[in-house]
């Protein structure tokens, strides 16, 4: 039992650890956001609303300049202000920013923020337990090589949600009469704008599949609701 201690501990911990985020980032969201107004961009979410048998979708801007969208833990829906300057400058198209919405809306449906905070606290405890065993038969590196795997296995696991809440949007957009070439378009300008900005990448491109991989992926997805409509 004393051996599964530090385990346990770690289990805790990260749990604990995730909930404080979870309220960090809900207070920080209730200080710096405003509902989203905009006529074109709510009439989209209208339709994607109806699509889902809700009464409306109501999306908040985050009043920062990053280009992001995110699903708060308490399911609410933001983009940012960087994102939504893209937008109003025509460097942006309304169901390019719809797409954006209904990704996020996809981790919200599929869970993904209960999921998260639930591999959040088991990497910690996978983190510790590796560091027991592996700093015991290689000294000095072992916690190192402990953090990469935890690493790895976090982003592979963040990546699985990514297809999925894509997968979730293109359904969602193509029921509500959006369709899915502006998620597609939109994939394609924020990786072009990331080779632009010397590395820094928009966040909503960090932790996530590579585009083309994320492209392909939508295409087979519509291929096979071709193939199972003819």
């Amino acid at each position: 039992m004393l051996k599964l201690t530090p385990i346990l501990f770690a289990l805790i911990y990260g749990l604990a650890m995730y909930r404080f985020s979870a309220w960090q980032t809900t207070k920080r969201l209730d200080e710096q956001s405003t509902v989203l107004n905009d006529p074109m961009l709510v009439q989209l979410s209208d339709q994607m609303a109806s699509s889902l048998d809700l009464p409306q979708i109501r999306v908040h801007i985050y009043e920062i300049d990053q280009i992001n969208g995110l699903a708060a833990p308490d399911g609410r829906i933001f983009i940012t202000r960087g994102f939504y300057k893209k937008f109003q400058n025509g460097e942006v198209s309304a169901d390019e920013l719809a797409s954006v919405i209904a990704h996020e809306l996809g981790h919200v449906a599929l869970g993904h923020s209960r999921r998260r905070m639930i591999d959040f606290s088991g990497q910690n405890a996978l983190r510790t337990m590796l560091s027991m065993v592996l700093g015991r038969f290689i000294p000095f590196i072992g916690i190192w090589i402990a953090n990469m795997l935890t690493s790895m296995l976090a982003a592979r696991l963040s990546r699985s949600d990514e297809y999925e809440a894509d997968a979730y949007a293109a359904a969602l957009l193509t029921k509500s009469g959006i369709g899915t070439s502006g998620q597609i378009s939109l994939f394609k300008k924020l990786d072009a704008m990331s080779g632009s900005m010397n590395g820094h990448a928009p966040a909503w491109l960090l932790s996530h599949p590579k585009t083309s991989e994320r492209i392909d992926a939508l295409n087979k997805l519509q291929t096979r609701w071709d193939t199972s409509t003819d």
